[in-house]
């Protein structure tokens, strides 16, 4: 089976002149370039990600093979494609046109999935659609295109905003959605539960918030917090609050360190907040627990 190509190497298959990019900016599991072409009739092999393409100058007649069928459309500004990741493509069109393409991650609109379906999903594949004159589409498109020129404040943040938005119009109109057999229970993998587990005990004196714990994981913060629920049967928080209090109860009954640098090691915000934490949990604060254990 062939490769997936990165979108950087799409130009050796499709050989054009880069009018704006994306690269260098910062973005995760979005992109973009825009192109001027001449008319071809080429392949593009199954790329990793998935393509939308928004026609901005230029009427051409297009014609596109994809899974063995031909489409013939005539594009022009305003209208878009779609092309669904590990999918090979032939395009064949005969006038010059300037296109914006915006690459969006397979790993990123799965994540999507799961979060609007509320459970895994396994797989997206986006309909074969050569033509759609779809405002929505157009207006995201030009929203991150507008992003990778003017390079503002919080660019990242905002392309991920806007590419989400984008992601869910597009499951509504446009996907096949894959997910799991009925009976599946759902949470996260054993792989997955042990590397967060190590991840919170190696972490454990540092500021542990959801959107880390989710990073660790490459997942969105509330499907992770909903996954790791069903595995370990309470919120990620209350887990790490657990983990921090038996750390603290180990130090207080093995070692003679102070309780202030304790509370420190273990996450807590001071020895006050420890001991607020500790007696709730056991019933009795840090000095009296180490004095009857010692």
């Amino acid at each position: 089976m062939q490769d997936l190509i990165d979108y950087a190497e799409l130009p050796d298959w499709v050989p054009g002149r880069v009018l704006l990019a994306s690269d260098g900016l910062g973005w995760k599991n979005v992109a973009l370039r825009s192109y001027h072409y001449e008319g071809q009739d080429v392949i593009v092999p199954a790329m990793q990600d998935f393509m939308l393409v928004g026609y901005r100058t230029g009427v051409t007649p297009m014609q596109r093979r994809f899974d063995g069928r031909w489409t013939r459309e005539t594009l022009g500004p305003g209208a878009a494609s779609l092309l669904t990741r590990a999918q090979r493509a032939y395009w064949n069109w005969h006038k010059p046109i300037d296109v914006t393409h915006v690459y969006l991650s397979g790993q990123l609109v799965s994540q999507v999935a799961s979060e609007v379906m509320d459970c895994a999903v396994t797989q997206v594949t986006l309909n074969d659609v050569l033509r759609t004159d779809d405002p929505v589409m157009t207006h995201a498109l030009q929203a991150i295109a507008g992003e990778a020129r003017a390079k503002g404040l919080g660019g990242a943040l905002y392309v991920d905003a806007v590419a989400r938005g984008l992601i869910v119009h597009l499951l509504r109109r446009y996907a096949a959605i894959r997910i799991p057999p009925p009976g599946c229970a759902g949470g996260l993998t054993p792989a997955q539960q042990r590397r967060i587990v190590d991840f919170i005990d190696t972490h454990l004196g540092t500021a542990l918030d959801l959107k880390a714990l989710a990073d660790a994981l490459d997942m969105a913060p509330c499907r992770f917090a909903r996954e790791f629920r069903r595995s370990f049967g309470k919120p990620p928080y209350a887990f790490v609050t657990a983990q921090r209090l038996a750390r603290a109860r180990h130090m207080l009954a093995t070692g003679s360190e102070p309780i202030k640098a304790i509370a420190v090691d273990c996450g807590f915000a001071d020895q006050a907040h420890l001991t607020r934490m500790f007696a709730a949990a056991f019933g009795q604060t840090p000095a009296v627990f180490r004095r009857r254990a010692q």
